[in-house]
């Protein structure tokens, strides 16, 4: 019998002989008045001993891992009997009624200590079940420990990215506001220039001395697309006299309409028209049609 399976059934053993006692005690007692002690020893030891062959046979039945319910109604009917015996007796005692009726429970407890000692039985583990169970509940807790903390690191890096992508937008942010701003205030002041009513006669005084005769239009920059004019492969190369002269002649058109054109148009115009001719050289041409 193991240390565990002894914390169970020295109770309900010295339970059950201490009911014995007693009730074979309170028999002799209470029958020993009416009836011829022998008698009533016989009573109680009858009592006590369909008792104690009940409650061998119910252990033997256990043992073989079997279960009878009228050997344990008869166990139950015994044990109700001695303690109808010991109530009956406390109950007409005169003296230490109270006593008898604090002991009257016993033979009840003892059958519930061995129903409660046939339950461990019937539950109790061997060493080597109880270690694996032991081993599947620590790797369970191990393992939820360790996704625990894997949890906890993958949000806080998940944080700590959140917190780092967060900041460097807003600093892009505040860079990108910042250079908006001060584009917008250099195109808001070249376009107040290129409005302005003294900023083509200031430029014309500034370079008049430069070129003698000549009186330029000063065009600034404007905020906008641009669409370049392809240039016609097939277009034939043009001396500089016809290049003068094809100049000459679209200023001349646009001074008919009442349009006095720059080089930008003078140059949109001659690439519309379909010649073709390099940067270089258009610009001297405009320049001596000017002149």
């Amino acid at each position: 019998m193991s240390t565990k399976t002894t914390k169970t059934v020295l109770p309900a053993v010295a339970m059950t002989a201490v009911s014995m006692v007693l009730t074979l005690a309170v028999v002799l007692m209470w029958l020993g008045t009416a009836v011829p002690w022998l008698v009533a020893l016989v009573v109680g030891l009858g009592i006590d001993g369909g008792w104690l062959a009940t409650l061998a046979y119910e252990r033997r039945l256990a043992a073989q891992g079997d279960h009878s319910r009228v050997v344990t109604a008869v166990g139950w009917l015994f044990g109700l009997i001695a303690t109808g015996f010991l109530v009956a007796h406390a109950l007409t005692a005169d003296a230490s009624a109270g006593a008898w009726l604090a002991v009257a429970w016993l033979p009840i407890a003892a059958k519930v200590l061995w129903l409660v000692h046939s339950l461990w039985e019937r539950t109790a583990l061997t060493t080597g079940a109880l270690d694996a169970i032991r081993g599947i509940q620590q790797e369970a807790r191990d393992e939820a420990a360790v996704a625990r903390a894997r949890l906890r690191a993958e949000a806080a890096s998940e944080e700590t990215r959140l917190t780092a992508v967060t900041g460097a937008g807003a600093r892009v942010a505040r860079v990108q506001a910042k250079t908006a701003k001060t584009l917008a205030g250099a195109w808001s002041t070249l376009e107040e220039a290129r409005q302005g009513e003294d900023t083509a006669r200031a430029l014309t005084s500034v370079t008049s001395r430069v070129t003698p005769g000549v009186t330029p239009r000063w065009e600034l920059p404007i905020w906008g697309p641009v669409e370049p004019v392809a240039a016609l492969e097939s277009a034939s190369a043009l001396s500089d006299t016809d290049l003068e002269w094809i100049v000459t002649d679209i200023i001349a058109t646009e001074a008919k309409k009442g349009r006095s054109v720059s080089y930008r148009e003078v140059a949109t115009l001659f690439r519309t028209a379909g010649h073709s001719a390099s940067e270089v050289r258009l610009r001297a041409a405009w320049k001596r049609a000017v002149a």
